[in-house]
């Protein structure tokens, strides 16, 4: 079990425990909880409630170091892991995986072979998703301290499409909101009734039929980039729900090739990159 221990040392101006633990170490209101039912909160090495009276110098510390599981089950995976620390986990998805078990796909998901991996029991927490068929960079955080901090950080997103024609103008902004198409469960629509979605793109290769683009996202709505391609009438290649079936490539080409944030326990920049799948490395060559 992963054990997080974060320690404040108290000053004259912040002698109120609970502001401490919510604001200087950026506990949420669920988490404080957790930590108050396990008797988590220590001040100078002993447990206290989170009404103890604190005086300048005091140690405060949490431990986020409570057993916690889920119902997903163990399956082993071949996994490409991109980047791993006490923390956090990066894997390269591939296209077809689905990165968490729901009713419609119970087994066979990123999370169930992340579940087998970890070799524990701990739940599973990814901090970012990525459609069925889309590959590239997904984050697991191994606490829920960490999950809930990736919540406030700025993540930086940056993914490869392949698009049916070329957009003009060759760089711009698309910031559309987007909403559940009515009587569809899966689709989504540009629509003003939906919610904010901003998307950036670059083209970086022209072609006869196809171009080549850099996308970055500031939002993460369901199915965003694929939205905002078909909105502007230029379809990832081979997108069949947004556009139409490709002889190319089997699944939409979009793949989330590099993930950038700060790390929120170390502070270090974290960049990490996903290889181009097979398909998609094909379809470049062609």
């Amino acid at each position: 079990m992963i054990k997080i221990k974060l320690i404040y040392t108290v000053t004259q101006e912040d002698l109120n425990l609970k502001s401490i633990l919510r604001n200087k170490l950026k506990i949420s209101n669920r988490l404080l909880i957790k930590l108050k039912l396990n008797h988590m909160i220590f001040v100078n090495n002993e447990p206290v409630t989170i009404n103890h009276e604190l005086k300048e110098n005091d140690i405060v510390e949490a431990r986020i170091d409570f057993i916690e599981d889920d119902d997903i089950v163990p399956e082993k995976m071949d996994l490409d892991i991109l980047y791993e620390d006490e923390y956090l986990l990066a894997i390269n998805k591939l296209p077809g995986i689905v990165v968490h078990p729901s009713s419609y796909h119970p087994k066979g998901t990123l999370a169930n072979g992340v579940k087998y991996y970890l070799n524990n029991k701990r739940k599973i927490r990814p901090i970012n998703r990525l459609d069925r068929d889309t590959s590239g960079v997904v984050l697991f955080a191994k606490n829920e301290y960490i999950q809930e901090r990736f919540v406030s950080l700025k993540v930086d997103k940056e993914y490869i499409a392949i698009l049916n024609g070329t957009p003009s103008p060759l760089a711009d902004t698309i910031n559309a909101k987007i909403a559940r198409k009515e009587g569809s469960i899966m689709e989504r629509c540009v629509s003003e009734a939906g919610q904010e979605a901003i998307t950036h793109y670059t083209v970086i290769e022209e072609h006869e039929n196809y171009s080549i683009l850099s996308v970055k996202i500031e939002t993460g709505r369901t199915h965003q980039i694929r939205v905002h391609m078909a909105h502007i009438g230029h379809p990832i290649v081979g997108d069949t729900l947004y556009g139409q079936e490709s002889e190319l490539i089997t699944r939409q080409a979009l793949h989330s090739y590099k993930t950038s944030f700060v790390h929120p326990i170390t502070g270090e920049e974290i960049t990490i990159c996903a290889e181009l799948p097979e398909d998609m490395g094909v379809l470049l060559k062609i």
